[in-house]
């Protein structure tokens, strides 16, 4: 019987999977916690400034050298009976490497700079950088700013590259590739310098049709052409391709078939929307986690305000795929949680629950409206629609009888608040939503939230009935790319995973949520747009004076 193996890279951790290609049914599964977790606060004992969010690539290779060969033998399954291997990626993780694709971090020279390591996605130290390409591209009216929803994120690659350019030359200098962390572990595998043009449309400035836009990188910088040329070029390999097979090393590393047929990396959320099988137009796709990214396919290329990003072939070949997201979703759920009562912590112990749980139960018990609060999710910056990362979050309503269930719900409300106004954005734009389905690791945990959803959006959302629709996307290209059906059409539908239920949006919550979306999108808009007075940067500003007296 023939397996893929399929490898999710997340933000802390990475999941290893034996997929069965015959019928998506998972065999074995293994999650390795990066060993140096996300460097945020410090580093080796150096305050860091609080936009900063850095990795140690080593980790990455790590998951596999430990993962592997755990779930080999947890399936009790022989070796060669895996045809194929995949690997989807947070993105954009940029990672800088030498001639030998070692991370410039692990240089003793390095290991005190902060630019010598990996910038994970959330990682927001380049909003500089990002404003002053806004603006040189739109003096310039460059014709792909539609692309990327006219706007230029700090999340990116390019504003990350032009980061250390800027503050760490000498790093840059040292560095041979500029690369994707998705690319950088596929061109450890098959020891080549390849890229997938996923993570490569949607985070670096290019399209198939004309390549990297290099008139645009003078007027930023007249050494970046050069730049982007000598560290950021590489073997273009398309999702639904081979990207090239195992080395004779690895596969005594991880004790897998030598030559084995190895597929182009994925970014994270796009792998979601294979898992699940949504592979027609007009279906959005929630893949939500850490953060949550908007997914949408379509036969035609439309230029939509906000979005993240537009690429053809990039996860159906044939198709256009748009991707908008959110910044903040469990992580802000899980920010909420950490601000809870020690009497709360104390209950949920007493009663053998998280303290997810029992928040989830009180604020059930709340109807619509009832606590009298909206927020703005943008605790970790709005992606979509506004791609601001200066943004930050707020609560308005507060009195002395708002209770942490409040807070809770509240904030699971702006989330889907959030969405709302991405999906009317697609739809503004001609790409009607017929279908709604819900990935990830939070749309099987909390029923409250996606009764939430469905009431916000007034759609009927479809729940996968797994969360690791993503490693299973990546198992699905390890399939692919080792031949096991006909063509990636088929292997989806054999591999996709099935789906748990269907909820309803209940008419009475829909109607109450229209008002309480009326006040939040004036909330949006007033705190949004950049004519507004921004109280929200001018504060960040005041922090950021702070810091660098620390620094």
């Amino acid at each position: 019987m023939p397996y893929s193996i399929g490898v999710d890279f997340g933000t802390g951790s990475g999941r290893v999977m034996i997929v069965d290609t015959d019928n998506g049914d998972i065999a074995a599964m293994s999650v390795i916690d990066f060993r140096s977790g996300t460097i945020e606060e410090n580093l080796n004992g150096q305050p860091l400034p609080s936009s900063f969010a850095l990795q140690d690539a080593t980790d990455y290779m790590d998951v596999l050298k430990r993962g592997v060969p755990e779930v080999l033998k947890q399936a009790d399954i022989q070796p060669d009976d895996i045809i194929g291997l995949g690997i989807d990626f947070t993105a954009s993780t940029v990672v800088f490497a030498d001639k030998n694709f070692t991370p410039l971090n692990v240089k003793e020279e390095n290991k005190d700079n902060p630019h010598a390591y990996t910038k994970l996605w959330k990682h927001h130290g380049a909003e500089e950088e990002a404003q002053y390409m806004f603006q040189t591209a739109v003096k310039n009216q460059n014709r792909w700013l539609g692309y990327y929803g006219f706007n230029i994120s700090s999340e990116w690659l390019i504003p990350k590259l032009l980061e250390v350019k800027n503050h760490a030359p000498d790093v840059l200098e040292q560095t041979a590739y500029v690369m994707e962390a998705g690319d950088w572990v596929i061109s450890n595998l098959i020891n080549e310098n390849v890229r997938s043009n996923c993570g490569r449309g949607f985070k670096t400035f290019w399209n198939e049709e004309e390549g990297f836009f290099y008139d645009f990188y003078e007027k930023l910088d007249a050494e970046l052409p050069n730049i982007v040329q000598e560290k950021l070029e590489g073997r273009l390999v398309k999702i639904g391709e081979q990207a090239g097979k195992l080395t004779e090393e690895c596969s005594r590393m991880l004790g897998l078939p030598e030559n084995l047929p190895v597929a182009p990396a994925i970014i994270d959320a796009h792998s979601g929307v294979l898992g699940i099988g949504s592979k027609k137009k007009n279906q959005l796709t929630l893949v939500m986690g850490t953060s949550t990214c908007h997914i949408m396919l379509h036969e035609e290329h439309v230029k939509i305000p906000g979005i993240s990003g537009s690429v053809k072939d990039a996860i159906i070949p044939g198709l256009y795929a748009y991707e908008a997201g959110q910044s903040a979703v469990g992580d802000l759920f899980g920010y909420a949680v950490q601000q809870t009562p020690a009497e709360y912590t104390e209950e949920a112990e007493e009663r053998g629950i998280s303290i997810y749980q029992l928040l989830e139960e009180k604020a059930s018990q709340k109807a619509v409206g009832e606590s009298g609060l909206v927020a703005l999710d943008w605790h970790n910056g709005n992606r979509s629609v506004l791609s601001d990362s200066n943004l930050s979050g707020l609560l308005i309503g507060l009195t002395l009888h708002t209770k942490a269930e409040d807070i809770y719900r509240a904030y699971m409300e702006a989330t889907a608040f959030g969405t709302k106004i991405i999906m009317a954005s697609y739809e503004d734009w001609g790409m009607e939503v017929n279908d709604v389905f819900a990935s990830g690791g939070l749309p099987q945990k909390s029923d409250l939230l996606m009764q939430i959803y469905a009431d916000v959006l007034n759609r009927p959302i479809t729940v996968s009935a797994s969360d690791y629709a993503s490693g299973v996307g990546a198992a699905i290209l390890g399939a692919v790319a080792g031949n096991a059906h006909e063509d990636m059409d088929a292997t989806i539908s054999k591999m996709k995973q099935p789906f748990l239920k269907t909820v309803e949006p209940i008419p009475e919550n829909v109607e109450k949520y229209e008002k309480l979306f009326q006040i939040y999108n004036k909330l949006h808009d007033e705190f949004g747009f950049k004519h507004s007075y921004h109280v929200m940067k001018d504060l960040k500003e005041i922090q950021e004076e702070e810091e660098q007296k620390k620094v």
